[in-house]
């Protein structure tokens, strides 16, 4: 499985929001735990909608949960 650039801040998150389990947050979210652990690990990148979903469920903006490394060689649009 090939890792994804998008990264993420679950686990800190999640032990900030009182050691909140995988678990409780797979049941929160409405995925498995597997799927969890896969966002955790950037192996898997979650659709938009469970990345809104994992946000409100650790109750901060999306922006502070994932990550995407910013291309300094990129122009902007005209």
């Amino acid at each position: 499985m090939k890792s994804t650039q998008v990264t993420n801040s679950i686990r800190a998150l999640r032990f900030a929001r009182g050691e909140m389990t995988q678990s409780e947050l797979a049941d929160r979210v409405g995925v498995t735990r597997q799927t969890i652990i896969a966002i955790e690990q950037a192996k898997y990148s979650p659709s938009l909608e469970v990345a809104f979903q994992i946000a409100r469920a650790l109750e901060v903006p999306l922006d502070e949960v994932f990550h995407y490394p910013s291309d300094s060689g990129a122009r902007p649009s005209s």
